[in-house]
């Protein structure tokens, strides 16, 4: 046990401090405003103000007590000057949010960061009454995206003194009558008019039973063409739930076994050495706790044509950056070998993908009905389909190339299936219904309940099983999963204590706005909660508006000349692949892996250069331009952990 050291400090908080925790630890200040302490983090203070920083050294978190000051902005700005005197960043935006939580005011604030800092620098400042309370990140990127449970835990838990958080548990939910669907499904159209998002797919079930399944809107801008319950959307990540229901039917049959080792079933699977590799159980491969960084840019960024075996081939060079169990890291290559190892399985002589897309029409789709569903992108974007969207350079909704999101198709058991509301409706009865539809049983219920199983943390009220989370919505179980590629998004929602579930399927970027608050309403009707989703989303419309001005505001389009002029026109990374800048319609353009569109450049405060891609959608490159060794090269960094550097050839 971690030992516990009392801080003696002259401003402490009303409970005793410990310098580090072995679990996630609420405190309060002399003010009576809340805050957790998320374990293994250190805890110190300087002025008035409380610092966690994580294990690693490199991040900091911060809550201060700032008292009075002028706006959000000022009271972040004295924030700044406890935890970096004389060196505060530069504001880029600053967006407010609907009051909640107990407070007045929330304002999000983001800050100008290098190119080769890769760092993570915001800071949100809350207001209750004339009392300002500002809680800043200060630190690596990768850490940060390495702890992100933990500054989940941190951000949830800081409330103003005396806030009791609503609840919904043990209350009686509402039925579903036609006048209550109707206040659900006119926030769907109202959301999908605010966020202008050209289609959305809905389904509801209660009891089993199908209450309301069509459509929003239309397929593609520009086009009469109506999205109805048939309309495919690319479901990305909610793919693997699906991939778990493949296991779980193996489960039943004797297949294999959730807490078998890896290699006994695929003996050529490898981690970064020995020793992980053999750690590896089949309950590893989905549930996001071995600590493997997630890798998305390794195909993002790759080639086009890979084969299905490339998951294995990455993973062999990954080592995990956590204990097994200990983070919640989202690494999506893993959860592809779940799905081919479960094909391996039935079809050991095929190729990965056809053995996989053979199981999962044998054991998943045809078994529930799922008759629209493939991962088949000629049929799926064939007839009745909806287009993604995203938004371009200027911030407006416009139609996009389908092309990027073939980027996970050779780790498609993690995220590249194509599905309707109708299917997917089916897919959310099998849930409510514990493995049995219309009847009959599909999979066995400890098995298809396995996958639920709370797993490592995601938040303070949200841990991950396999391929599903669990969540505590105000007082209510919600399984759940979502889904994320350009220009789609897609999110399910099952309550297992009521029997209600809904589909949400959206063909634009910024209708992933919509999703959370969809559920947040669900709950407002069933349970008479406070009026919140409305103006959730009226404020993510706000929000989006904001950070596309932004954006804009700090590139130059068409780019610098005297930059583009300077690029080679060509540049290879070789645990990647390959880079080009052309000439397409009078404009330069660049090519990277499944990334393609015109550029634009940005000059950052060191006075380096970055190069942007501009085309629509929320995926793009930025690459700040250099040399080395006298070549002429590019750095991307994913974000995370990884920096790509290509160099001209």
């Amino acid at each position: 046990m971690k030992l516990l050291i009392a801080l003696a400090l002259s401003c402490a908080p009303v409970a005793a401090l410990a310098q580090t925790v072995a679990s996630d630890t609420p405190g309060q200040f002399a003010s009576g405003v809340q805050y957790v302490q998320p374990k293994d983090w250190t805890a110190s203070r300087q002025g008035s103000a409380l610092i966690f920083t994580s294990p690693e050294g490199d991040l900091r978190i911060m809550v201060a007590e700032i008292g009075a000051a002028t706006d959000a902005t000022d009271a972040a700005a004295k924030a700044w000057a406890v935890i970096r005197p004389g060196a505060a960043p530069t504001l880029r935006t600053s967006t407010a949010a609907p009051p909640a939580d107990g407070w007045d005011e929330r304002v999000g604030l983001a800050y100008d960061t290098l190119p080769t800092e890769r760092a993570a620098r915001s800071a949100t400042a809350l207001r209750k009454g004339s009392a300002w309370t500002v809680l800043v990140i200060d630190g690596s990127a990768g850490t940060a995206a390495k702890r992100s449970a933990a500054m989940s835990v941190v951000a949830q838990g800081l409330r103003p003194a005396g806030f009791q958080k609503e609840s919904f548990a043990g209350k009686t939910a509402h039925e579903l009558t036609p006048e209550r669907i109707k206040l659900l499904t006119d926030f769907i159209e109202q959301s999908r008019q605010e966020l202008e998002v050209p289609g959305v797919g809905f389904a509801l079930i209660d009891d089993g039973k199908v209450l309301w399944q069509g459509g929003f809107g239309v397929r593609a801008l520009g086009s009469p063409e109506k999205v109805d319950e048939h309309t495919k959307f690319m479901i990305a990540s909610n793919t693997k739930g699906m991939t778990t229901l493949l296991l779980s039917t193996l489960a039943d049959e004797g297949k294999l076994r959730w807490d078998e080792k890896v290699v006994d079933l695929y003996p050529d699977f490898r981690l970064g050495n020995d020793e992980v590799t053999n750690s590896v159980l089949v309950k590893h491969l989905i549930c996001a706790c071995t600590g493997l960084p997630r890798k998305d840019f390794g195909f993002i960024l790759a080639d086009k044509g890979q084969p299905a075996a490339d998951t294995f081939t990455q993973l062999a060079a990954t080592m995990p950056t956590s204990k097994f169990g200990d983070l919640f890291q989202y690494n999506n290559q893993l959860a592809s070998a779940a799905g081919y190892v479960g094909g391996h399985i039935l079809y050991p002589t095929m190729e990965f993908g056809a053995a996989y897309d053979r199981a999962m029409e044998e054991k998943v789709f045809g078994p529930l009905g799922m008759k629209d569903s493939t991962f088949d992108y000629a049929e799926g974007m064939a007839g009745n389909w909806a287009a993604p969207h995203g938004l371009d350079i200027d911030g407006k909704v416009t139609l996009m190339s389908n092309d990027f999101n073939w980027s996970p198709y050779p780790y498609r058991p993690a995220g590249a299936a194509f599905s309707t509301t109708a299917d997917m409706v089916r897919y959310v009865q099998l849930e409510l219904g514990k493995g049995m539809l219309d009847g009959k049983r599909v999979v066995s219920e400890a098995n298809l309940l396995a996958r639920r199983e709370k797993g490592v943390q995601v938040g303070p009220d949200s841990w991950y099983g396999m391929g599903l989370f669990q969540r505590d919505a105000s007082g209510v179980q919600v399984v759940t999963h979502g889904g994320t590629l350009v220009g789609y998004h897609s999110n399910w929602f099952a309550l297992p204590e009521s029997g209600v579930g809904l589909v949400i399927l959206v063909n634009s970027d910024p209708g992933a706005s919509m999703l959370a608050p969809t559920l947040r309403r669900l709950l407002e009707i069933l349970y008479d909660g406070q009026p919140e989703a409305a103006r959730d989303v009226t404020a993510a419309a706000t929000r989006i508006a904001a950070q596309a001005k932004a954006k804009r505001e700090r590139l130059t389009f068409p780019g610098d000349a005297a930059v583009l002029a300077g690029l080679a026109g060509h540049y290879s990374d070789p645990t990647v692949g390959q880079i080009t800048i052309t000439e397409k319609n009078g404009q330069k353009w660049i090519k990277a892996g499944f990334v393609e569109g015109p550029l634009a450049t940005r000059k950052n405060a060191d006075g380096s250069v970055s190069i942007v891609s501009v085309g629509p959608g929320s995926i793009g490159v930025d690459a700040l331009v250099g040399t080395k060794d006298g070549k002429r090269t590019l750095a991307i960094n994913d974000g995370q952990q990884t920096q790509y550097l290509y160099v001209e050839n």
